[in-house]
């Protein structure tokens, strides 16, 4: 009797060590991620036509209670249901998610919008493996996860700007470049300047030496000023011709200035003097080119024209390359100065100067010179040369 009493009460005591044994692990489990949720939020009441609620640890395999710990990186979360879980109050910033396995994750539906990304360290994840096309970005606020382009890198040198740069309208030029009044474009001021444009010498054979110069000046304002141009040939020992114009310059469009007045031609070697009404431009032609034009009125009807284009190269800012070109035309013939009707002459020549100073510079270079027409047929009455080259050396000064 005492045998048959004690069997059942063995059987009994092994029956709830058994069920100790299998219940102790799920409560620890339970136990251990009480912090996953601090603030549990009430469930909605339970209707009829409800689906029994989902346990998110319904898929955590029961393990001993003295295994269990934080450390995330051993669970395995793709078998979890985390989308009916409620993270929000939780604090992921002190979980190592380094060693988790996200790829296996639904996170289509977490609510990323209440966590605090700025805490967490994600630069040791592997987010390659990460499936990011079936989750809803649309809820998250990434500015405040300091994921803004450009925050943490710059852009590339091609990339586009953020705030693309407006294309420049006529309305946008126009209110740039104003126009100017007459009064802010041209000063008041008086101002001049002196040139010695050329004083040259060269070899003249049996006449000695010869001597040529050309000189001009200016005074006066932006839109109005005197000029003062003279130019003339010496050769041996005597003056053979020399003249002097007076002119009032007036501004008429940038670079260019008209100029009135009158010429005189000094009378040497017993020839007469002559005088004439002067009027012309004086200005830079596109690509740099100098311009003198000037036609002339004198007595009885006579009429010429003298023209003047220079042109300057710059091989150094110190080593510069002129070159000249200037006519002169008649028309009517006066062989008391040697002119003739139609085209009186034509020179050509190129000086190379290298200026020391801006306002000193001297210069070597060579010149040709010939009469045409009547001016011709006189010179081969007095001399019989009507062409000449020679080679000068001079200096070029102004101030």
């Amino acid at each position: 009797m005492i045998g048959s009493s004690r069997q059942p009460l063995a059987i009994g005591l092994a029956s709830a060590l058994w069920l100790a044994a299998g219940f102790a692990p799920a409560w620890a489990q339970e136990t251990d991620h009480a912090s996953h949720h601090p603030e549990a939020k009430p469930a909605p009441a339970a209707t009829p036509s409800s689906p029994e609620p989902v346990d998110p640890h319904a898929g955590h395999q029961p393990t001993p209670t003295d295994t269990m710990s934080d450390d995330h990186g051993a669970m395995d979360h793709g078998s979890m249901k985390h989308g009916a879980a409620d993270t929000a109050g939780s604090d992921h910033s002190t979980m190592d998610h380094s060693t988790m396995d996200h790829s296996t994750m639904d996170h289509s539906t977490m609510d990323h919008s209440t966590m605090d990304h700025s805490t967490m360290d994600h630069s040791a994840m592997d987010h390659s493996t990460m499936d990011h096309s079936e989750m809803d970005h649309s809820g998250m606020d990434h500015a405040s996860m300091g994921h803004q382009p450009g925050a943490s890198q710059d852009l590339p040198a091609t990339a586009e700007p953020h705030e693309p740069i407006p294309v420049i309208t006529p309305a946008d030029r126009a209110a740039a470049f104003q126009d100017l009044d007459e009064h802010v474009m041209h000063g008041t001021s008086i101002n001049s300047y002196w040139a010695l444009d050329r004083l040259e010498a060269w070899d003249a054979d049996e006449d000695g030496t010869g001597i040529a110069w050309e000189a001009k000046a200016w005074v006066g304002s932006d839109l109005n000023r005197l000029w003062l141009r003279s130019e003339g040939e010496r050769a041996g020992g005597s003056t053979e011709s020399a003249d002097v114009e007076v002119l009032y310059g007036r501004a008429i469009a940038p670079w260019w200035d008209a100029v009135a007045g009158v010429r005189h031609d000094f009378g040497f070697g017993g020839g007469p003097s002559r005088t004439y009404a002067a009027l012309g431009v004086i200005g830079l032609a596109p690509y740099k080119f100098e311009v003198e034009a000037t036609a002339y009125l004198g007595e009885s009807g006579q009429v010429g024209l003298g023209a003047e284009a220079e042109y300057e190269m710059l091989f150094t800012n110190r080593l510069i390359g002129q070159w000249l070109v200037e006519g002169e035309a008649w028309s009517k013939d006066d062989p008391a100065v040697g002119i003739g009707s139609g085209l009186s002459k034509v020179e050509a020549g190129f000086r190379l100067r290298y200026e020391f100073h801006r306002q000193f510079a001297p210069y070597v270079g060579v010149v040709w010179e010939r009469a045409y027409g009547g001016t011709a047929d006189q010179r081969r009455a007095q001399s019989g040369d009507i062409d000449d080259t020679r080679i000068v050396a001079g200096v070029r000064i102004w101030f």
